[in-house]
């Protein structure tokens, strides 16, 4: 049994978990590019909402990326270590809740997975742990905001790059993976679990801190909305 690679939240405030590989592993239905125990975040307001605003668009067409709470969110280094691989350049691609609009991105599925990693990835930078000697990869980045490069040394809850919608995205998130290599045409993923941090559990009385539990380390449930214990400010 391999050993799971310990991360820090990579961000502030409250994510919906999506997902996740406390629910099933491959954790996205496919173990491809590194992602088997890969896990999303959705940022979401203080109500749960990932976007506040909804109109004749989140029914029928798609929506611009800033009109959700996630975008441009600041993204933190989940682990003490060394910048290994970035690539930025994608664009941020238009939001789509309707199922509608969701039609000709599933359509265009096959078309992104033969240009390869990066048009899957979008916008990803790959931190090596200096504790584990795994990679750990953060994706779909905001096209410009990465802030490191190759070869530059982070430290936990530094800012690396900002949440964006790029590469295979239908809304703003957060993509979160460890593997055992840089390349993600042949990297193998890493069991991951998160430390220090508040989970909102669906269904729990209360909206606030009553409906929560706290975790030491663990792997965030489906469904769950979480945020770091010790970064609690948006």
């Amino acid at each position: 049994m391999v050993a799971p690679v310990v991360l820090a939240l990579p961000f502030r405030g409250r994510w919906l978990v999506q997902n996740s590989p406390a629910r099933r592993v491959p954790s996205h239905g496919v173990d491809v590019l590194g992602e088997r125990y890969a896990i999303d975040f959705v940022g979401v307001d203080e109500r749960g909402r990932t976007a506040p605003h909804r109109d004749w668009r989140t029914l029928l067409a798609t929506e611009p990326p800033e009109r959700f709470v996630a975008f441009g969110r600041p993204v933190l280094a989940p682990v003490e270590g060394t910048v290994v691989a970035v690539h930025d350049g994608e664009e941020d691609h238009a939001a789509r809740r309707s199922q509608l609009a969701l039609v000709p991105y599933v359509l265009g599925q096959a078309a992104r997975l033969r240009r390869g990693p990066d048009a899957v990835a979008g916008n990803h930078l790959v931190l090596r742990d200096r504790a584990s000697g795994a990679f750990v990869a953060l994706v779909h980045l905001r096209r410009g905001s990465l802030r490191v490069a190759v070869g530059d040394d982070v430290v936990v809850g530094g800012q690396v790059a900002a949440c964006g919608s790029s590469g295979n995205s239908t809304q703003p998130h957060l993509h979160v993976q460890a593997m055992d290599a840089t390349d993600l045409t042949v990297a193998r993923g890493l069991p991951i679990v998160f430390t220090g941090y508040r989970e909102h559990v669906p269904g729990r009385r209360g909206s606030g801190r009553r409906g929560a539990r706290e975790v030491a380390s663990g792997v965030p449930g489906e469904g769950t909305v979480v945020e770091p214990l010790d970064r609690d400010a948006p």
